[in-house]
């Protein structure tokens, strides 16, 4: 077992106004009593229950997001607008973005909605990615040294407030439509055989809408100043064109007539049998000024994604003393395409995405005294970040000399993730003279089934290394005709003659799972930590703050023993 000790032990002393006595990230004071009702008479559950600190902070209300010009009406570029915020080109998370914040790694980076863990790339697991930006109450976003009560080794914490209802029924529907014939040309729009069209295609369709309010049966329960809910959903639709253009055999070459092995002469190759049907699933080039000169191919290829996400959130007080809160979000996303060059060849080629996310929980808040708060938290994440092929049985044929665009270049290569992961949280604040304490204890656990099935079709490669003649390969001069057991000069003759250099497979054993889940691995971890920290107003201008930390974190394990046992 792995044991790391976390201590974090900060001191702020820091001049202010005659109305502030610290400087916070997020300078909004709490009552032992929680947060009070907004202007309609609902409660705002606040994530945390006490004042998150750290050196650093951003914090955008819901005017300013709602305010702000984005792109695919993606929260998640809200994120780089944090100072010292970018996006981590070095990796991925689960087939996942992510954003590294003041020159950390990505994995440092921790978000949440509502105080449950949308990610958790300490441990490895799953994420949770969108969300509808009318739906969204506030963001804050700490980086640099953070208090004891965030951990998971985060170097950035952003979390997501989502709005609740109010006594009265409100709501809103939007709808932002864009496509090719509203856009205007820019420099390189111009026709060619791939974009016949002024510009290439493209279609974007959002919409939506937002609904909250009292939770109301008429003749059965009256929610009124004590059960409130909040539901969105958000559609995104798009088409997008996309140019491909791909070395292809030319009408000659398919024929067996070779003209590049040796400038200034050629090679009648004769063409095997079981060469000549791949040959005949390559388009033929329609290019001849393009980049591979006389085996240019060229065409248009349409790629589409498609999203649905839904949530929906109740807020409930139970007593003055209780309250309850819970959230459920869905998030559907189908596609983009992730290989349009090679369904320019065969559609079947065609390598999909699909990532069907789930997370919710919920918080039970009790007021023990007028300074003693107890709040219990529980949350999930499901992901399924997964590449599926169509085509399970054609091998993939490659060129090391890229003399010719991949055929099936998968090869039935099968990628993704399950990812589960679970938290339970137990929090305590207590007020006690100048001190504003906060401690707890909190487990999660990661449950995960990688699946990295690499080219389970096969794989021939040609090029790329020494194959030698299986026939005769006459020449026109006489002067460069291949014998049996002669070094083939080049992939194409290799291609011709079905003479691959290499040939690789991946093979399950008979106790992992084929198909679609060929070769999974169930992964497991675990993490454990408790925490204490407080807020010591020692005077009106010098606030001291400190707390400690304490993580066990298990090591990775496979749940069925299948990476770790010997079979014979």
């Amino acid at each position: 077992m792995k044991l790391r000790i976390i201590s974090l032990i900060w001191i702020s002393a820091l001049l202010a106004s005659l109305c502030l006595a610290s400087v916070r990230a997020f300078p909004q004071e709490r009552s032992a009593q929680g947060n009070p009702p907004d202007e309609k008479g609902s409660t705002q559950t606040d994530a945390s229950g006490a004042g998150a600190q750290a050196s650093g902070g951003e914090r955008l209300s819901k005017k300013e997001v709602s305010e702000l010009p984005l792109n695919k009406r993606d929260f998640s570029q809200l994120l780089l607008l944090a100072a010292g915020t970018m996006t981590d080109t070095n990796g991925a998370a689960n087939f996942s973005q992510q954003f590294a914040v003041n020159g950390q790694r990505g994995s440092t980076t921790v978000f949440a909605i509502d105080g449950i863990d949308t990610t958790d790339p300490e441990l490895g697991g799953s994420t949770f990615s969108n969300f509808n930006v009318d739906a969204i109450q506030e963001i804050r976003s700490l980086s640099g040294v953070m208090p004891a009560e965030i951990g998971h080794g985060a170097a950035g914490y952003t979390e997501v407030i989502t709005r609740s209802g109010t006594e009265a029924i409100h709501g809103s529907v939007f709808e932002f439509f864009r496509n090719a014939t509203l856009d205007a040309r820019n420099f390189f729009d111009r026709r060619s055989l791939a974009s016949p069209g002024r510009i290439p295609p493209f279609v974007r369709n959002e919409f939506g809408f937002t609904i909250g309010g009292p939770v109301v049966f008429p003749g059965l329960y009256n929610g009124r100043k004590r059960t409130y809910f909040f539901g969105q959903y958000q559609g995104f639709r798009q088409v997008l064109g996309t140019t491909q253009v791909l070395s292809v055999p030319t009408a000659e070459e398919r024929q067996g007539i070779n003209t590049t092995a040796f400038p200034g002469d050629t090679l009648y190759v004769p063409v095997d049998p079981e060469i000549a049907p791949v040959l005949a699933r390559y388009p033929l080039p329609n290019d001849p000024q393009g980049p591979f000169g006389a085996r240019t191919y060229a065409t248009s290829s349409k790629v589409s994604t498609v999203t649905d996400q839904f949530s929906v959130r109740i807020d409930h007080r139970i007593s003055d003393k209780s309250q309850f809160f819970a959230r459920f979000n869905l998030n559907q996303v189908d596609g983009p395409l992730t290989n349009p060059n090679q369904t320019a060849i065969d559609p079947s080629f065609a390598v999909r995405f699909f990532d069907h996310q789930r997370n919710g929980g919920f918080r039970y808040t009790r007021t023990v005294t007028p300074n003693f708060i107890s709040a219990t938290t529980v949350g999930f994440i499901r992901s399924t970040p997964f590449f599926p092929p169509i085509n399970h049985t054609q091998p993939a044929l490659k060129f090391g000399d890229g003399v010719y665009e991949a055929f099936d270049a998968s090869g039935g290569t099968v990628t993704g993730s399950f990812g589960n992961l679970f938290q339970a949280r137990q929090d305590f604040s207590y007020l006690r003279g100048k001190h504003s304490m906060k401690m707890g204890v909190e487990t999660r656990f990661n449950r995960d089934t990688t699946i990295y099935g690499i080219s389970p079709n096969g794989e021939y490669t040609f090029g790329g290394g020494t194959s030698y003649a299986q026939v005769a390969i006459p020449s026109a001069s006489g002067l460069h005709d291949v014998h049996v057991g002669d070094p083939l000069p080049d992939s194409l003759t290799a291609l011709l003659t079905a003479t691959p250099f290499s040939y690789s497979i991946s093979v399950a054993p008979p106790y992992f799972a084929q198909g679609d889940r060929f070769a999974d691995s169930g992964v497991q971890r675990e993490a454990y930590n408790f925490y204490f920290q407080d807020s010591w107003r020692i005077s009106p201008r010098l606030t001291l703050d400190y707390g400690v930390r304490y993580e066990v974190n298990t090591r990775i394990h496979e749940a069925k023993h299948r990476t770790q046992t010997i079979r014979i």
